[in-house]
């Protein structure tokens, strides 16, 4: 006959216990009073795996993977969209797809010296309004390869270039700009 455990194997837990009164001396009077305790709180770590879908954005994220920035365009009106946008601000009807240039200009930005959780390491860091030819709204990325520190307007209407993470996160900051390589 085989050996039966006698003692369930512990494990040191992942929890931290509030709340957890209990008497030494277990009289009546003791007992009664566990009725008004406090309820004991258990903190945890709780991971959940969230299943996200892009919808009518997926082309731009795919884009994004494969190095290809892509904004939308109303195909009566030619208003040019440089996010995804499904339909037409004005008119409502559905937009179609346009690769936008990899090249623009600065139209407006900010040093953030605050950021969430994801990119407060990070700080401080350039935000930039990216204007493109072509397109009638601004793209707002990272501007890198300047330094936050050192902020200027003359950085107002610098050509700049489209970069991608090797490594695609199909997130929106897959795509930032630096400034471009001066011709001559």
């Amino acid at each position: 006959m085989a050996k039966l455990p006698r003692r369930r194997e512990e494990k040191p837990g992942g929890y931290v216990v509030h709340n957890l009164p209990f008497p030494k001396d277990l009289t009546p009077e003791t007992l009664e009073g566990l009725k008004e305790t406090r309820p004991i709180q258990i903190e945890q770590r709780y991971s959940i795996n969230y299943f996200h879908s892009y919808g009518q954005d997926s082309p731009f994220f795919s884009g994004l993977a494969n190095k290809v920035l892509l904004g939308c365009r109303d195909p009566e009106t030619g208003y040019t969209y440089a996010t995804p946008r499904g339909h037409d601000m004005y008119s409502g009807e559905p937009t179609r797809w346009v690769k936008l240039p990899d090249t623009g200009k600065v139209h407006a930005f900010t040093v953030c010296h605050f950021g969430s959780e994801e990119f407060l390491p990070e700080t401080p860091f350039v935000l930039a309004m990216i204007e493109f030819e072509g397109a009638d709204t601004l793209f707002l990325a990272r501007l890198m390869g300047v330094d936050p520190n050192e902020a200027s307007l003359d950085w107002i209407g610098m050509k700049v270039e489209a970069r991608y993470l090797r490594l695609s996160q199909l997130k929106p900051t897959d795509v930032y700009f630096v400034p471009a390589k001066k011709e001559g």
